[in-house]
């Protein structure tokens, strides 16, 4: 694993415990030696990624559309950020690379994020291992939802291998590195018939 794109929150207002999860993730990605691609900003949980992967020596690019900038939501001590048109190009910018993707606790734009590129895993177009982090069962609902549309039949049981689910940082690389595989010829079985 050599670029793992992390999508989270950037809200301050969360429950510390979310903070000290995105640290130790943020700890164990440096120490896996792992590039750190996120979503530039300084707040919150990207906030708080940056900062622990900058403070412990590791690498981090930040991905932000350049109307963000224009109210100063950038972390200004990334070495390297990349200012794109818009959302679209963001979320694009953010996959490209990587070896896979970790949802860490955020609201309507992680959501959308990344059941964007489950979306594209269930087509084929992004391959790479996607892990849930579940802190606090924060993400209880949206699986149970995920596990609902696979039980009435809008995705198929072989869907189920899109994603893994951790609730502890100190798991996350081991649920990377046993992720099922999965095909770039997944279009092929994406209609459930």
């Amino acid at each position: 694993m050599k670029r793992i794109c992390v999508y989270c929150a950037s809200s301050s207002k969360i429950d510390k415990s979310y903070f000290d999860a995105a640290e130790r993730l943020a700890v164990q990605l440096v120490s896996h030696n792992v590039t750190v691609v996120y979503g530039g900003g300084a707040a919150g949980l990207m906030g708080r990624i940056a900062d622990t992967v900058i403070q412990h020596g590791g690498h981090i690019v930040g991905v932000i559309p350049k109307f963000m900038t224009e109210v100063e939501w950038q972390h200004d001590g990334l070495e390297e950020i990349h200012v794109v048109a818009d959302m679209h190009e963001r979320k694009k910018k953010l996959l490209e690379g990587t070896d896979a993707l970790i949802a860490l606790p955020g609201g309507s734009g992680t959501f959308e994020e990344l059941l964007e590129a489950i979306s594209l895993k269930r087509l084929g177009l992004y391959t790479r291992p996607i892990v849930i982090m579940n802190i606090n069962n924060y993400y209880a609902p949206l699986i149970e939802m995920l596990e609902k549309s696979i039980r009435e039949c809008f995705m198929s049981e072989s869907h189920r291998n899109m994603w893994t689910v951790v609730s502890d940082p100190d798991d996350i690389m081991s649920a990377i590195e046993n992720a099922p595989d999965w095909s770039a010829d997944a279009i092929s079985f994406a209609s459930v018939k």
